[in-house]
């Protein structure tokens, strides 16, 4: 496709486009799917596809941010205000580093990166549809906590950015950098890093009450 991103066309198709889109990406990655697949996989021309998406990083970041918003919108979903909340940031835990894990989920963070300064346009969508929704989502829960008595937190917006840290610890510079990826995220690890993200935090914002839950 064209090296200079342009702007997405919609129109009857677009859906139809980005599902075959969506899984060629997740079968094959970005680098191996090609035009010719996707159009196959979509069930279009290429001129169609051309015509919605004229490049192919365009057409990657939509299917980022769309998985993005699917699974942030899918773990809102399931959380209820009246459960504890260190087994909310558990469960927000465990979705969090599932997805940093994920191959779908290091290849989004690859592209982005690797594409950053040519486009920055495409980063700055990956950032805020993605590190940015999420951060949203948890700063809003935090901020409804701590206004109900269960934490204790001046600064919301630190907290969030430090928990989500927390959820990465000695897993996302590995597994981006592909250092020993088979070694480092076996559930033994990942119960790790989540056991230690939701102690660390409940220790530094836990409010004494909630123990009383």
């Amino acid at each position: 496709m064209g090296a200079k991103p342009q702007l997405i066309v919609r129109g009857r198709k677009f859906e139809q486009v980005l599902e075959g889109a969506r899984t060629v990406f997740m079968r094959d990655g970005f680098e191996r799917a090609s035009v010719d697949d996707i159009a196959r996989e979509a069930g279009v021309s290429k001129a169609t596809l051309y015509a919605y998406f004229p490049d192919k990083r365009l057409l990657f970041m939509e299917i980022a941010k769309a998985e993005c918003r699917r699974q942030a919108d899918e773990a809102e979903a399931l959380i209820t205000d009246d459960a504890p909340v260190a087994e909310v940031l558990r469960f927000a835990a465990e979705k969090l580093a599932a997805f940093i894990t994920s191959e779908f989920g290091r290849r989004i963070f690859r592209v982005a990166v690797a594409e950053a300064e040519t486009f920055p346009a495409l980063a700055h969508e990956f950032y805020h549809s993605g590190p940015k929704l999420v951060h949203d989502r948890i700063a809003h829960y935090l901020r409804c906590a701590a206004e109900r008595g269960e934490l204790a937190i001046d600064d919301i917006d630190l907290a969030a950015e430090q928990f989500t840290q927390l959820c990465k610890a000695g897993l996302h510079d590995r597994l981006i950098l592909g250092i020993d990826i088979a070694e480092c995220c076996g559930p033994a690890d990942m119960a790790r890093v989540i056991d230690g993200a939701v102690q660390m935090f409940m220790a530094r914002y836990g409010n004494a009450a909630q123990g009383r839950r």
